[in-house]
Order: C-alpha cells, then structure tokens, then sequence
C-alpha cells in the first residue's frame, strides 16, 4: 500500500475570497476526487480545526493500491481540474508519499 499525504498552507486571500472560503471551496473540490479511479483505498481532506494544534490549514492523508493507482489519480482529469485552483490560492505546499 503507498499513502499518499499533502498539507497546504494557504494565503490569506485569493481569487477573490478569504482563506477560509477558500479552504473550504479546496476540500470540496478535492473531495470530488475520492474515487475517480480504481486503487483508491482511502481519501481524507480535513481543514485545520480551531483548538487543535495545526501550522497548515489543509490536509489530504490517502492510500492507494499502489504507484500505478497514485499515477492514475495525479493524470486523471478530474485531479487536473483542481490544480489551478489551488496553485492559486496556496502559499505553501509539503508532500510525503511512502509504502506501509
């Protein structure tokens, strides 16, 4: 199994709209990737959650079969999708993909 995780620290405004909405707006549209293609075993998005400790405000944590299904899903158009968005409306970005 290889688990893919991404945290997103976003700016304090973009496109239009504070970090809030668009922290919002981002799990929806990540949300819309959860099973868009086989292998996916587990998608989470989760936002930064007042009282808990949290330095970014976005977090996806998810599993795949395998390299094969991670690919799947990063060229999948639906995935594509969502890039500009958030490279639009994020300051930072950390990603670890690792097998378990």
């Amino acid at each position: 199994m290889l688990k893919h995780i991404v945290m997103w620290k976003l700016k304090e405004s973009a496109e239009g709209a504070d970090k809030a909405t668009n922290a919002r707006l981002m799990k929806e549209k990540l949300d819309a990737c959860a099973d868009i293609v086989p292998g996916i075993l587990k998608f989470e998005v989760m936002l930064a959650q007042p009282g808990l400790e949290a330095t970014y405000d976005v977090v996806l944590y998810s599993e795949f079969t395998d390299a094969q299904a991670l690919a799947a899903y990063a060229s999948h158009p639906v995935h594509k999708a969502v890039i500009p968005f958030i490279g639009a409306v994020r300051e930072a970005r950390q990603c670890m993909d690792y097998i378990a």
